[in-house]
């Protein structure tokens, strides 16, 4: 079966279909990847084959500098700003789906993350294939963008008349995976919908992840063994304003409530970032080798790192920055295995305050208990390729 996998955005957004990909790959598919291309290294780094895909992800992202710089020179300009995102979400959807209409040419099966998902519908009905959809946080989440949904449905609705293919009367994705444990966010955010006929089967099999080992694992493990179990601080693809202040704050922070601090760097520039004897600051580490040996996670929210330390059974920080973020910190904080708090709102006093919260015998406690009902990760991602196999073969 030849599988084509299509994902964008950081790198938590493309792991759970590098996951599933990799997982297909094992199985014997022919796998395909199409992601952006700073990620093609870390995608390969799997096992995978992959095209480069849309722009850099690193580029979008950054508040410096793609479109989140063009819409920031334009805010005194409403029209002019409105009309240039138009133009550019217009001119990346084009570019995608010329990417993913020639790669997905005799493909059997379409497998996306959550926001290629529109344009991976066009291109699967184009060659009347299947498509499966992950979603790593519910779906509404991403749709409650308004401004986002109405600029993405006119480029959508472009691409369709491009392919010569007829206005949408409804969506032909038959199967969205729930890439997350329905556990982690209690009712109502997460809504299981069962298929009836109509509506997709929407099964939850949990977060799906690589757990890639990093050159900084022994390092890091072997620094912790001649201590105390470290608090983990990391914010991903997030690029931190000022490192330097962060990484004070978290080292006077971690002081008074007496614990070390094992700081990932992520996509933050660390190279002037001070030295202190209580911190120790490297690149990345693989959460499920390094998580267990941790007193408690301090992170940005990410739906990755969130279900990672709630798989390792320790307390939860969230501080969060956008999008699904605040909704993982209400979960962790409804099921009483941590907190969350606004990035933005904290402070050094709250942040010793919400360590000591976290790091309570009743948190620590709570979290080991919640760790016993996650899905386990293989499982996860056996779940999701034995899905999208069974699909490819039914529809």
């Amino acid at each position: 079966m030849k599988v084509v996998v299509v994902g964008h955005g950081s790198r938590g957004d493309v792991e759970p279909c590098a996951a599933v990909g990799r997982e297909l790959l094992r199985r014997g598919h022919d796998v395909r990847m199409a992601v952006p291309p700073n990620l093609l290294g870390f995608v390969e780094s799997a096992g995978l084959a992959a095209v480069a895909y849309g722009p850099d992800s690193r580029e979008e992202m950054n508040p410096a500098t793609g479109v989140f710089r063009r819409v920031a020179t334009k805010m005194h300009d409403p029209v002019s700003m409105l009309t240039e995102v138009t133009q550019h979400v217009s001119q990346v959807k084009a570019d995608k789906s010329m990417t993913l209409t020639s790669l997905a040419d005799g493909a059997d099966l379409l497998l996306a993350g959550f926001n290629e998902q529109g344009l991976a519908a066009i291109v699967a009905e184009y060659y009347g294939i299947p498509m499966a959809a992950l979603h790593p946080f519910p779906t509404q989440v991403y749709s409650s963008w308004s401004m986002h949904a109405s600029i993405t449905k006119d480029a959508e609705d472009a691409q369709r008349r491009a392919l010569g293919l007829p206005e949408a009367d409804g969506s032909s994705i038959r199967l969205e995976i729930q890439a997350y444990d329905e556990l982690c966010l209690p009712e109502p955010a997460a809504e299981r919908v069962e298929s009836d006929g109509f509506r997709p089967l929407r099964p939850f099999v949990g977060a799906l992840t690589l757990e890639l080992p990093t050159e900084a694992d022994d390092e890091v493990l072997s620094w912790i063994a001649e201590g105390t179990p470290p608090i983990y601080f990391g914010f991903g693809s997030t690029p931190l304003a000022s490192p330097a202040e962060t990484v004070a704050v978290i080292s006077a922070a971690c002081a008074q409530v007496g614990e070390r601090a094992l700081i990932c760097s992520g996509a933050s520039d660390f190279t002037d970032v001070p030295q202190f004897d209580n911190v120790k600051a490297v690149g990345a580490v693989n959460h499920a080798a390094i998580f267990p040996a941790c007193r408690a996670a301090v992170h940005h929210g990410g739906a990755g790192a969130t279900a990672a330390g709630m798989r390792a059974g320790i307390p939860t920080l969230i501080l969060w920055f956008w999008l699904d973020q605040p909704v993982w910190a209400d979960g962790v904080t409804r099921l009483e295995v941590g907190s969350g708090r606004a990035f933005s709102a904290s402070t050094l006093d709250s942040l010793v305050a919400d360590l000591r919260s976290i790091l309570t015998p009743q948190c620590i406690t709570r979290a080991r208990e919640v760790a016993a009902e996650m899905t386990p990760a293989a499982k996860s991602v056996a779940s999701a390729a034995d899905l999208a196999e069974q699909l490819a073969i039914t529809v």
